[in-house]
């Protein structure tokens, strides 16, 4: 998966927009939360420039030790709680949907985090809705 097309991936999920927190290299993808005054929320973080092109998401703890186990590309995410969070190293030896596949998973979890109101106004249909 090339940066164009992680990016492009990111911002199709439903709510989410790109913001430059961290400065013009690192993308954050977050999801709008639709009361005010509530601040959006981060499902991914990637510097799209780099070499190689990497991605952090949230991810559950024990999925997580297995991605990383089973996978020398999917590690701890640099500068981020390494319980919840991944890097992966998109240079080329993960498949496209896995990639796309843990997007979504990160954006699942974060929008189950938000509350019932947001989630609906989203029309989100992922994870057991509570």
């Amino acid at each position: 998966m090339d940066a164009a097309s992680l990016r492009q991936y990111c911002l199709s999920l439903t709510g989410t927009f790109e913001d430059f927190p961290f400065g013009p290299d690192a993308s954050v993808f977050k999801v709008r939360a639709s009361g005010a005054g509530r601040p959006a929320k981060m499902f991914a973080l990637s510097t799209l420039s780099g070499d190689p092109l990497t991605i952090s998401l949230k991810c559950e703890p024990d999925l997580a030790l297995q991605l990383r186990a089973g996978h020398p590309e999917i590690t701890g995410a640099w500068h981020m709680n390494k319980t919840h969070w991944n890097q992966l190293d998109l240079s080329g030896s993960l498949e496209e949907e896995l990639v796309r596949n843990l997007v979504e998973d990160s954006y699942d979890l974060v929008v189950a985090s938000l509350p019932r109101r947001d989630r609906e106004s989203l029309a989100w249909k992922g994870l057991a809705q509570g």
